[in-house]
């Protein structure tokens, strides 16, 4: 299979995490505006892990399909996307974050 085709599928996996993981970020900023992150109920638990679980299986998910094609042949540039994908994700969660604290406002 081409690389490039298997680095492709990657990065359409990998922008799927993303996408959770903003989706993430909006849930998880009103307990965190009101500051009772230790004190979520059940629903709030559920609504805040699904996002959270799903991301982190298909950010998992896109490193492996990448590993298919770069792990081995280019290790530098598999190193640099996985630590890409980590920065991405973090800023997602921020993004998400951002977007429903200003909308709290």
């Amino acid at each position: 299979m081409e690389k490039w085709i298997t680095r492709g599928a990657s990065a359409i996996v990998a922008a799927g995490s993303t996408a959770m993981f903003w989706t993430f970020g909006v849930f998880l900023a009103v307990p965190w505006h009101e500051s009772r992150m230790l004190a979520l109920n059940a629903v709030e638990l559920q609504v805040l892990g699904i996002p959270l679980i799903g991301g982190l299986l298909v950010a998992w998910g896109a490193l492996h399909i990448l590993a298919l094609a770069d792990r081995t042949a280019n290790p530098a540039l598999y190193r640099s996307l996985c630590i890409a994908l980590v920065i991405g994700s973090l800023l997602a969660v921020y993004g998400g974050m951002s977007w429903s604290s200003a909308r709290l406002a």
